[in-house]
């Protein structure tokens, strides 16, 4: 699946965008919500979440890069997230956080920072709908892929194999068309792109030179 990260939107015509990568083909829109302490970057908040809800009917991925996240996680399902994803840095109490995501009937999701060991995923990875393994530093659009992160994604398939858990493997960052057939091969089920779809003269094309063969 490819999900369309709206950070490289043009926003002065984001309904316009929203409707062109979907007619393009993307399978989900991934919203980055940042709050200039967890990541030195601000972008938006639930009320922009609960306008883009109004114009698509694709899944709304929405990941939280904001530190003490529990305080915000009914904002944004109630502005109509389908995915919340959450950062293991960003609060002490994961377990009772992604219980809480979950009991609200919204799938729940983890992610890693390039230099956060996969062991930190160990005590929560039955109840973790989705693995969001980021392969640039969060905070901007448009980095160099880190290639240190392909092997995170081998070393999370196999855990997630080895325990009976369904989640999924989504990466985040740098990612074009010759670095999705390496995360393909490693096991990713999920590919968030922005930079690489955006600067395209065709969305449909570079959608499709991103998807697995």
């Amino acid at each position: 699946m490819i999900s369309i990260s709206l950070l490289s939107a043009d926003f002065m015509k984001l309904s316009e965008e929203i409707e062109a990568v979907e007619d393009a083909g993307a399978n989900m829109l991934h919203l980055d919500i940042m709050d200039g302490h967890f990541v030195p970057n601000i972008t938006f908040g639930p009320m922009i979440v609960k306008q883009i809800r109004k114009v698509t009917s694709l899944p709304l991925d929405v990941h939280l890069m904001i530190t003490n996240p529990e305080q915000y996680i009914n904002l944004f399902i109630d502005a109509g997230a389908d995915i919340l994803t959450a950062h293991t840095e960003a609060t002490v109490h994961l377990h009772r956080l992604l219980d809480m995501i979950r009991q609200k009937g919204v799938k729940a999701g983890v992610s890693l920072n390039p230099a956060t060991p996969v062991s930190a995923l160990s005590e929560i990875m039955r109840m973790t709908d989705l693995i969001l393994v980021m392969s640039v530093n969060p905070g901007f659009g448009g980095q160099a892929f880190i290639p240190e992160c392909v092997d995170k994604v081998r070393r999370i398939k196999d855990m997630i194999r080895k325990c009976g858990s369904e989640a999924l493997i989504e990466v985040d960052g740098g990612v074009n068309h010759d670095t999705a057939p390496v995360l393909w091969d490693a096991g990713a089920d999920i590919l968030v792109a922005g930079n690489y779809i955006f600067s395209s003269a065709n969305y449909a094309d570079a959608i499709a030179s991103i998807r697995p063969l």
